[in-house]
């Protein structure tokens, strides 16, 4: 889908970010609240797989989860992340609900209809983003979606995190990027908005390969994309191969490298939604840098700076792609 954008670079911006296109689109300071609908994965529920991604650990960045919080209603959820986002971000005016933990599309289009209109019902929620998989979008899901979109702002948050198959395969995905390439037509032909989930720092990847990335996603053009390092958290896949030493972690003057990289190819219109990780602290084992609030901000702007670049630079408008509509 696409949108007029501002002119983000005349207001100082290397990049264009989510608060830009947010204030843009709806006229005000938004933020995301999350929500969590009890999903499962079918890459956890033996659909798929048991062990689910190499790096996931829901707990790790879900309180819901974390904290074994009995079962709170999705109003109540809203009220509640309402009421702590104004206390940290005194601008937050209006709110879209970020359906977050695990797979939120792995559900019956029905269930997952009304855990939308419950949330859209909402005085204070103009939008919904809603995190999922590329295997877990069937016609029946986006067909309803699309007739939801047709009266209230709702992105899909599609987890692919490389294009690359050995990398889909380190991080035990289970699907290839076919499967995300017909998910995102199929979105496309809809005219669904679309956010894709990336990781920068994969074992066995280089400059190269992320390049190749990151045209691709150019090539693509979705309405935004969400970058993030690979971090080590308690519980997880990837925690026993960093205990043991079978893989190397990437530095911070590695990661702002190749997210300036991936975003100098990247056209001026896609939204950079998020361009770092984070976890919470107590499940949180490296690289050490993220435990450092900005640290990665800083080391991205800094990057820029220094190449005297911005998103967009190396974009090559002759790849556009033609094939998903």
């Amino acid at each position: 889908m696409t949108f007029a954008f501002p002119d983000w670079k005349s207001m100082g911006y290397r990049y264009f970010p989510l608060g830009v296109s947010m204030r843009h689109e709806f006229g005000c300071a938004v933020w995301k609240v999350s929500v969590d609908a009890g999903c499962s994965c079918p890459n956890i529920d033996g659909t798929i797989g048991t062990d689910g991604c190499v790096f996931c650990n829901i707990s790790s960045f879900a309180p819901s989860r974390r904290f074994n919080q009995p079962e709170i209603s999705i109003s109540e959820q809203i009220d509640n992340g309402i009421r702590q986002l104004r206390w940290r971000y005194r601008k937050a005016e209006k709110f879209i609900a970020y359906f977050q933990p695990s797979t939120n599309t792995y559900l019956t289009p029905t269930q997952l209809e009304q855990f939308c209109r419950t949330a859209l019902n909402h005085p204070e929620i103009v939008g919904l983003a809603i995190g999922t998989r590329p295997d877990t979008l069937p016609d029946e899901i986006l067909d309803m979606l699309e007739l939801l979109s047709r009266t209230a702002w709702i992105q899909l948050e599609i987890g692919l995190q490389s294009i690359h198959q050995k990398s889909l395969d380190f991080l035990n995905r289970g699907h290839d990027y076919p499967v995300f390439h017909d998910a995102f037509r199929r979105c496309s032909q809809r005219n669904l908005r679309v956010g894709v989930h990336l990781i920068l720092g994969i074992p066995g990847e280089n400059r190269n390969d992320v390049l190749a990335t990151a045209h691709e996603i150019a090539r693509l053009q979705p309405d935004c994309i969400k970058l993030h390092h690979l971090y080590v958290v308690r519980g997880t896949l990837l925690e026993k191969l960093w205990q043991t030493g079978k893989i190397r972690l990437i530095t911070l003057e590695e990661y702002a490298e190749l997210v300036v990289d991936f975003l100098e190819v990247l056209p001026p219109n896609i939204v950079i939604d998020r361009i770092s990780g984070e976890a919470d602290a107590s499940f949180l084992l490296a690289p050490d840098w993220t435990k450092i609030k900005h640290a990665a901000r800083n080391a991205i702007d800094q990057e820029f700076q220094r190449r005297k670049s911005c998103q967009g630079i190396r974009y090559d408008s002759t790849l556009i792609s033609t094939e998903v509509g």
